[in-house]
């Protein structure tokens, strides 16, 4: 039965959560494609960046904008026509969503009588927790359990089939230009599958790194999954690192063990697919053991 709730999502990740939950958001963000039904919805935000440039020029236009009010910005007069009366907003990334401030002033400013819910994960355990915290607020709280225990089923299933070897060296790539290794879930999601991720600590934000460093560390597996490009965009933005000195001689290059991934629907959106991201990095971690993805979602390059 779906919620009576009149909910906005301002993020992916949530929208895809309050879908698989039976409910339907009156407004998301404009980022929100799945499921397809989410597209259709009236955007309550945009973006001051092109997000079709090449990764440099996103990251010249993220700066520009972060100096004049921000990367994102509430469309408040349809906010204000969709009339929710529970909005979703996230703390995670001021580059990757709108983020609550602004949510709030939003909602002060246009005298919106609704409750505000942020969500936080840096791990799959908060991933469940925030399903269940939407479940709650819907009032879906048994199809909440459900989708949990579900997406645990899965992840252990994966972990059952982890081969016992010595650890690997990993880096997944959050951006080219200039080059971020992932934080948040992905060392942790690494970890759990016997990697190592020595760049990174587990739950930690995303960041820049010097090439020299991730030089140093040599990586004997390379995962580049940019947030918000697609797997088409990450391969026309792959020179960003393979022009750079000193990469063919990776490890992870030279025994062709480097990977593309689908940043935009998988590795970055902490919703219900994350758990498919785990299973992707299994492939990548161990494409014997595991079968490679469908969906074209990743691929080795």
């Amino acid at each position: 039965m779906s919620s009576d709730r009149q909910i906005a999502t301002l993020l992916p990740s949530a929208t895809e959560i309050v879908y698989a939950l039976g409910a339907e958001p009156v407004a998301t963000s404009h980022e929100c494609d799945h499921p397809p039904a989410a597209a259709g919805k009236p955007d309550a935000n945009r973006a001051r960046v092109d997000p079709t440039a090449a990764a440099g020029e996103i990251d010249t236009q993220v700066q520009a904008a972060d100096e004049s009010g921000g990367v994102y910005e509430i469309r408040g007069d349809v906010l204000e026509a969709a009339e929710p009366d529970l909005v979703v907003s996230q703390g995670i990334c001021d580059v990757c969503a709108v983020d609550e401030v602004l949510v709030r002033e939003a909602i002060d400013e246009h005298g919106l009588d609704c409750e505000l819910l942020t969500t936080d994960p840096h791990s799959l355990a908060d991933l469940y927790d925030d399903i269940e915290r939407i479940g709650a607020a819907l009032d879906c709280e048994d199809r909440a359990r459900e989708l949990v225990s579900r997406l645990r089923s899965r992840v252990a299933a994966v972990e059952s089939r982890i081969p016992n070897r010595e650890p690997k060296r990993v880096a997944v790539f959050d951006w080219t230009d200039p080059v971020m290794i992932a934080g948040h879930w992905i060392p942790g999601m690494v970890e759990r599958l016997g990697g190592e991720f020595g760049l990174q600590e587990p739950e930690a934000a995303s960041r820049p790194f010097e090439w020299e460093t991730v030089r140093e560390y040599d990586p004997e597996i390379v995962v580049v999954a940019p947030c918000g490009f697609e797997l088409d965009q990450t391969e026309e933005n792959f020179d960003d690192l393979t022009d750079r000195e000193g990469w063919a001689d990776l490890t992870a290059v030279r025994n062709d063990r480097v990977y593309a991934v689908d940043g935009h629907g998988l590795m970055n959106r902490p919703g219900p697919r994350l758990v498919e991201s785990f299973e992707t990095l299994a492939w990548c971690l161990y494409p014997d053991e595991f079968e490679r993805p469908a969906g074209g979602v990743a691929e080795r390059w």
